[in-house]
């Protein structure tokens, strides 16, 4: 929006008093309240409503039911605050002024997307991920312009793009590259695109988005949010001439968008690919078919779509050396395709357990058991499609979570007399009670001893905490005939 319509959201929250917290949270509760009723709302009683001319996208886009609905989504996605300092809460407490007001700016073409504060992660395989967090009215804007094109874009995109689709993701990736594996395309050619989201060209990919988008109104709404400056953690103010800022509601629609031409010209040529956001794999039968594609899909990306190959991390995999969404993809000399962790997702598995249990654990082990179970589960929830031959590993970890948890309960009582008393109330013998207190070894070495595993059996664990081998059977029942016998060979 202009500079005075800018300021005059801002104003929203600058002339409110703070009150106290208690003021604040009824102004939340409010908000996502009145911005229920008005997601619900008939449509049909409002002037901006939802309309099926495609010269007329922005009405919907600023319809009231659409702005309410995409706040909430915000709501929902949490997030920090952009450049401005505004938190989502804010944002929801003041909907009932802001609403209207950014609704006329959207309509008369006065919004003007605020600047994008860039941040930086680490990444997995070393280096650092820049990330950019609009302002939360931004990313408001944003989610209400997804909403729209969403249901216009999905349908067309093709059926082995599997990231940041409604009803696809990682589980459903995984599952069509086992396919092609078990159909003998063995060998995967592997391409990494060096900075995607930095390297999007801007006007391609608005003219990719103006053959479905009639409205022009739309498109320059979409070039403006390209085109928000980037503020540096050091201050440094920049122009954006090219990507799509990796943060925003809106860019992973954008960048299925700007490879849904790869995606169809990898079909038109009758190649089996999997692809997850800017991770593709194309599948084929032997390494020299490989070698052809990898070069003739090169020249496509750079002469085409103006992005760039990472030489360096594209490759050539043979059976057993697929590496996907944190996935290791194989056969067994029996052709039966095997899945299991990666060598990087065991390290990042490993590096975030000992972060959960530190010995220097300063609350309780309940709280701890809290924590560890929480993350479990999630993880859980990811590698679900790892096989009986890849999951081996499981057990493996839920030992090492159960002596680091017993490491911590032997350092929580901080003396060898204190624990010597305790393990004796857990039943443990004189004996082996004082063989494991009075120990000259360190805490570590103690976790293991019999004192310990008699006070604390496994048994004891499995009652408080997560094991990864005993969620996976449950989630992996044996097969079993329709008379309910079990199948020991299918």
């Amino acid at each position: 929006m202009s500079k005075a319509e800018s300021r005059q959201l801002t104003f929203a929250f600058a002339d409110s008093p703070q009150g106290d917290d208690q003021t604040a949270l009824d102004d939340v509760s409010r908000g996502k309240v009145w911005l229920a009723l008005k997601a619900e709302g008939n449509l049909g009683n409002d002037p901006a409503a939802w309309t099926d001319d495609p010269g007329r996208l922005l009405e919907s886009v600023a319809s009231t039911a659409n702005l309410a609905q995409a706040l909430l989504n915000v709501a929902r996605n949490k997030g920090a605050a952009g450049m401005d300092g505004c938190r989502v809460d804010e944002v929801v407490g003041k909907a009932p002024q802001l609403l209207p007001q950014l609704r006329r700016a959207l309509l008369a073409g006065t919004y003007e997307p605020g600047d994008i504060r860039r941040v930086w992660i680490p990444k997995p395989g070393g280096g650092q991920r820049g990330l950019g967090i609009p302002n939360v009215v931004d990313r408001w804007v944003q989610q209400a312009v997804l909403q729209v094109l969403q249901p216009i874009f999905e349908p067309t995109f093709h059926a082995s793009s599997h990231g940041f689709r409604p009803g696809r993701g990682a589980q459903t990736a995984i599952d069509e590259a086992k396919k092609y594996l078990a159909e003998g395309f063995s060998i995967t050619v592997d391409i990494d695109l060096s900075k995607f989201f930095d390297r999007v060209h801007h006007q391609r990919l608005l003219n990719r988005l103006g053959q479905r988008v009639a409205d022009g109104r739309v498109l320059k709404l979409v070039h403006r949010m390209l085109k928000a400056k980037v503020v540096l953690p050091d201050g440094a103010r920049i122009n954006t001439e090219e990507g799509t800022p990796q943060g925003g509601p809106l860019s992973p629609l954008l960048s299925n968008v700007v490879l849904d031409e790869l995606d169809w010209e990898l079909a038109r040529r009758g190649l089996r690919f999997v692809r997850y956001a800017d991770d593709f794999s194309v599948y084929v039968g032997s390494v020299r078919a490989g070698k052809r594609v990898m070069a003739s899909i090169r020249k496509f990306i750079e002469g085409r779509l103006r992005l760039v190959v990472n030489e360096e991390k594209s490759t050539i995999s043979r059976p057993n050396d697929l590496t996907f969404l944190g996935f290791q993809l194989g056969k067994t000399s029996a052709g039966k395709v095997t899945i299991g962790l990666s060598k990087r997702t065991e390290e990042r598995l490993e590096t975030r357990i000992r972060e959960l249990t530190p010995r220097t654990w300063g609350q309780s082990v309940a709280a701890c058991f809290e924590k560890v179970n929480s993350y479990l589960r999630g993880w859980l929830g990811y590698f679900r499609r790892c096989t009986e031959e890849g999951m081996r590993s499981f057990g493996r970890y839920d030992a090492h979570i159960r002596r680091r948890m017993r490491a911590i309960l032997v350092r929580q009582k901080k003396r060898s007399r204190h624990l010597y008393r305790h393990l004796k109330e857990r039943g443990v013998s004189a004996g082996m009670a004082a063989k494991t207190a009075f120990r000259r070894r360190g805490t570590w070495h103690r976790s293991s001893t019999f004192g310990m595993h008699r006070a604390y059996p496994n048994s004891w664990f499995a009652e408080r905490l997560v094991s990864l081998e005993s969620e996976w059977h449950r989630l992996h029942p044996p097969a079993q005939d329709s008379s309910g016998q079990l199948l020991l060979f299918e």
